[in-house]
């Protein structure tokens, strides 16, 4: 099999994977009250830019020749490197909604009967959910030879995790007070002892 279209298969079957894991958590959330949330113009617009990055310019790349010109060399290396970092990811992803369970959500809110979770992949860092959508933009970057489709995961959530992630903490710090910043204190936010 050609390596192209082994990648844009792999690809694919990655994308399906991440939403075929988050399906049956959106299900038992849609149940939960919500009492805070947060900035959802601004929640929408970071959330497209996360969406064209790692779902709309990789799709085009897979299924027109709109990108072509971008391409480069590619080998077998790339292509088993991007695929385990992609299978991590997804690992991480649905680790990640399971430790949460109904306390997750796409855009920034508190349920009714949050609870601050620090448990489980939550013990090493605070923001896992979005460590696992670096991986997969990681995964993108090496699995997608095309100098436009391949970082546009990185750029897209990129942008997401920049104007997010301290209105994030904010909210938990609003919500939580103490027992976060002791929580901010013990852990990394997306890279374990680092980050």
């Amino acid at each position: 099999m050609n390596l192209l279209i082994a990648a844009k298969i792999i690809w694919a079957i990655g994308v399906v994977g991440w939403y075929v894991i988050r399906i049956p958590f959106e299900q038992k959330v849609k149940r939960e009250r919500v009492v805070d949330a947060r900035h959802k113009v601004r929640e929408l617009i970071l959330l497209s830019c996360s969406t064209c990055g790692l779902g709309i310019i990789p799709l085009l790349w897979a299924t027109s020749e709109l990108f072509d010109f971008a391409d480069y060399p590619y080998s077998a290396v790339q292509l088993v490197l991007g695929a385990l970092t992609f299978a991590f990811s997804l690992w991480l992803f649905r680790r990640t909604h399971e430790d949460l369970g109904k306390n997750w959500s796409v855009t920034l809110e508190i349920k009714d009967s949050h609870k601050l979770i620090t448990g489980g992949v939550y013990r090493y860092v605070r923001h896992p959910m979005y460590s696992a959508f670096f991986l997969w933009a990681v995964a993108q970057l090496i699995l997608i030879p095309n100098w436009i489709a391949g970082p546009a995961g990185v750029i897209g959530f990129g942008i997401l995790y920049l104007f997010r992630v301290g209105r994030e903490e904010a909210m938990m710090l609003d919500t939580f007070g103490d027992e976060y910043r002791a929580y901010m204190a013990r852990t990394a936010r997306i890279v374990p002892g680092v980050l």
